[in-house]
């Protein structure tokens, strides 16, 4: 662990912590009340697991079509990145739907292409795991296939009639309640990157390790 993952873990891990009672001080919305608060953790996780999805799928084709090992490494961390904060997202929004809208789930284009891209990266990583030789370049093909999926869901409020509110809402938030936002939003994000190189690091050694029991093997 570098000097740079342990800085980011102490501040994500210490503005986590203090996040309720930065929460707390935000007012309540004027229909939702208190519960409406959930979404201070919701947006930030959502944001985060679309930005691994890309991460996944850019470094995917970096490998795919550049031949760049290091990059499947990155790759595979940002997959788990995605199906990490992509499950955050998908409980937290239910329960704040559930007293939003009265009911848990809804079929509407943001709700059911979201719950599709994770489901991509949970298969990506079950394929990773069990698939064998060949199943780095059919994952990568798989995370291409998520990222083009990104665009879709962050539009989808926009374009089609859904429950979720337009992406226009957020700019117009009012101060106070934006700070609070913002401030989660920078604790889940230097979460993310000390995770992520982290568990890039992680693969690159196990592959390491792979290269040299090959090697003996065949000496």
């Amino acid at each position: 662990m570098t000097r740079l993952n342990q800085i980011e873990l102490a501040v994500a891990g210490t503005m986590l912590a203090a996040s309720p009672w930065v929460i707390y001080a935000a007012p309540h919305e004027a229909t939702m009340g208190l519960v409406y608060k959930i979404f201070f953790y919701h947006f930030p996780s959502a944001w985060i697991y679309l930005l691994g999805a890309i991460v996944a799928g850019v470094c995917s084709a970096v490998f795919l079509f550049g031949g760049n090992r290091n990059m499947d490494s990155w790759a595979l961390a940002a997959a788990e990145m995605t199906v990490l904060f992509g499950a955050m997202t998908l409980v937290t929004g239910p329960l704040w739907a559930r007293k939003a809208w009265g009911v848990f789930w809804v079929w509407d284009a943001r709700l059911t292409s979201s719950l599709i891209v994770w489901m991509v990266f949970v298969a990506y990583l079950i394929l990773r795991r069990f698939g064998g030789p060949g199943s780095d370049k059919l994952g990568a093909g798989m995370a291409l296939f998520g990222l083009a999926s990104v665009p879709f869901i962050f539009v989808s409020v926009n374009v089609w009639r859904t429950l979720h509110p337009q992406t226009s809402v957020i700019p117009t938030l009012p101060v106070s309640m934006g700070r609070p936002l913002w401030f989660c939003f920078t604790a889940m994000f230097l979460l993310f990157l000390a995770l992520l190189s982290l568990r890039a690091r992680l693969e690159r050694q196990r592959g390491r390790i792979e290269e040299l029991y090959l090697a003996e093997d065949e000496a």
